[in-house]
């Protein structure tokens, strides 16, 4: 039998970084995108003017102006959710509230942390985005003084007057029973939307709600990309390498 002579070691680097090109888009793709939901834009994009907390998201947002002033009002007709379903909540628990729904809102930076599901009001969600310490520290603080009567507060409401009011067996109790520390309230909160890390702001490796100035988290979205060999692309980008080292 006659033997077929090798590939040219150019045509076996061209196929490798053939198959990696979709996956380097993938990541480019998931740097700066807008989740299928129910306010988010399909592209982002800079918006002239965010209002309040949302401010810092201005110049590349998944938001709109009205989004973003709606995120700030109670009973907004974003997801007519009661902030005060246990008393008045504090000014100070409620800003952190608010620059939650800034952050899901208006982030193009949460691609890494992006999954589909089955809803009827949207088609992807968040899970696991890494907060930073002093973010999910500092929320717990300021609210550990109000009431809840719920520690998932993505289910299990009466919704029967079109705002949420606690269900029938469920009694408000102080923040600090319901809520034994700030790991329990920022990951059971929004359905593991969040995961409590130790890392710090300037670590580079956490997501920040609160923030002035250039968006740190695109860095951090960059990192988690990127990190091999925990993303198809960090593995096909490898797979290239070692050919063209191997071929040279």
């Amino acid at each position: 039998m006659e033997l077929q002579p090798a590939p040219p070691a150019r045509a076996l680097l061209a196929l490798a970084l053939l198959i990696a090109l979709p996956s380097c888009c993938l990541c480019l793709d998931k740097l700066n995108m807008c989740m299928d939901a129910k306010h988010h834009k399909t592209e982002p994009g800079p918006e002239g003017e965010l209002y309040k907390q949302c401010a810092p998201w201005r110049e590349n947002a998944c938001c709109n102006a009205n989004t973003t002033a709606e995120a700030h009002e109670d009973n907004s007709y974003l997801y007519n959710f009661n902030w005060n379903h246990c008393g008045a909540m504090s000014e100070q628990c409620k800003s952190h509230f608010i620059q939650d729904t800034c952050f899901y809102e208006c982030s193009p930076h949460l691609g890494p942390w992006i999954q589909q599901v089955d809803s009827s009001w949207r088609k992807e969600r968040i899970l696991d985005v890494p907060l930073c310490l002093e973010d999910c520290d500092g929320w717990y603080e300021d609210c550990k003084d109000d009431f809840t009567c719920k520690d998932n507060w993505h289910i299990g409401w009466n919704w029967s007057t079109g705002v949420n009011h606690c269900p029938k067996d469920a009694h408000c109790r102080k923040w600090t029973e319901v809520f034994p520390d700030a790991k329990s309230m920022c990951e059971k909160i929004w359905s593991n939307s969040y995961k409590y890390t130790t890392l710090s702001k300037d670590s580079g490796r956490c997501m920040q709600m609160w923030f002035t100035g250039l968006n740190p988290n695109k860095r951090v979205a960059e990192y988690y990309l990127n990190r091999a060999p925990e993303t198809t692309a960090g593995l096909t980008l490898s797979l290239a390498g070692i050919l063209s080292t191997l071929l040279r």
